[in-house]
């Protein structure tokens, strides 16, 4: 395992190497890749945080704690909720704030704040040249040019190592409440999250667990509106049958935790596929699949699944839109699978072209995102 200790010597290990390199941050993710180790981890540090300003600036290796500390001591967050995937994926390590941008992680707040790319200001990487490159900067109107801070998020290492992270945080609110819709079934669960969404009252989280027959919908803000809003969310879902309001805040975290980490599905038996199609598609889809057990979050737009070891999901998904992501599988399902949703060909041109720009030599997580 290469372990740099600045940017510069990581700069010099890759314009150096003459093989491939296996990128990560805290290794939390179980991705395996062919080539030499390296790790950010000793990339770390917060470099800069003005709460007022609602900005931080950290090394790629900071722990995530560390960042969620220091905001939680100004009574701010990360708004997109990025979730902790060690005991979904049984791995350890620690997840870095470079792991998360590379990966663009972002939870069930996603359907009302964005995604963790929406919240990015600026990066600094090092290209497949050794180069150190900075983007944007530490406010929205210092992005000008190409932005290629959105394009390094979610790429997952195979167009630059991340060194530096800036991005916008947001205030904690003041508390939060939880309406629970008991005993539905998948298509009317959909229905009743698309209904809260399509309200007024400013839903930031719908979600179902058909196992525990429970959708669930989030409020936040300040006290007296999240009374006023769940109230009215309650009188609006009665339709749908039993409603139930979880007012306490902590209760609430808890039960949007265990959606945020899919904890049902964590120590279970199979295959872990996370799915994104249109939310209205995904009872129909669901229906096609064994499925040990289901999530939905987003309103349905996006789904966790837990199937058979070896269930090939895209050959059951047919002809309803969407990408398939495998998540944990055995080392031969995953080989036969690919990890990834094979790419239409127009885009895979398009994703080929980027990687040879980016990193020429094609040192940088090699193969990760191809098909299998």
């Amino acid at each position: 395992m290469l372990t740099p200790n600045d940017e510069a010597e990581l700069a010099d290990i890759v314009s150096s190497t003459k093989m491939p390199l296996a990128l990560q941050g805290g290794g939390t993710r179980g991705m395996s890749v062919t080539g030499a180790a390296v790790t950010t981890r000793e990339l770390s540090g917060i470099k800069l945080y003005e709460a007022g300003a609602l900005t931080l600036v950290a090394e790629a290796g900071t722990p995530m704690r560390d960042v969620e500390a220091a905001l939680a001591a100004e009574n701010q967050r990360l708004a997109f909720e990025p979730m902790d995937y060690r005991r979904l994926l049984n791995s350890d390590g620690e997840p870095t704030i470079g792991g998360v941008v590379a990966a663009n992680v972002s939870g069930p707040r996603r359907i009302a704040v964005g995604a963790c790319r929406d919240f990015m200001l600026g990066v600094r990487y090092i290209d497949g040249n050794g180069v150190i490159i900075k983007n944007g900067g530490r406010v929205m109107k210092n992005v000008t040019g190409y932005d290629l801070v959105k394009l390094m998020v979610g790429a997952r290492g195979t167009l630059g190592v991340l060194t530096e992270i800036s991005l916008k945080v947001l205030p904690r609110p003041e508390t939060e409440a939880t309406i629970i819709i008991h005993g539905l079934d998948h298509r009317a669960a959909v229905s009743a999250m698309a209904k809260s969404l399509g309200s007024p009252y400013e839903v930031t989280g719908a979600a179902s667990l058909p196992k525990s027959k429970m959708t669930i919908v989030r409020i936040e803000g300040f006290e007296i509106s999240v009374q006023y809003r769940a109230q009215k969310l309650k009188e609006l879902l009665v339709e749908f049958g039993e409603v139930t309001v979880t007012a306490n805040a902590k209760e609430s975290r808890e039960i949007w935790c265990k959606v945020r980490d899919v904890e049902p599905f964590h120590g279970a038996d199979g295959d872990v596929w996370r799915l994104s199609i249109k939310p209205s598609d995904s009872p129909e889809l669901v229906s096609r699949l064994n499925a040990y057990d289901v999530i939905f979050d987003w309103g349905g737009g996006l789904i966790w699944l837990l199937v058979p070891s070896g269930l090939d999901v895209r050959e059951k998904i047919g002809d309803i839109a969407g990408h398939a992501t495998l998540l944990r599988a055995s080392s031969d399902t995953m080989e036969r699978l690919g990890m990834f949703q094979p790419e239409e060909p127009a885009v895979a041109a398009l994703s080929k072209g980027l990687r040879e720009k980016f990193d020429p030599r094609g040192i940088f997580n090699a193969g990760l995102m191809a098909a299998a």
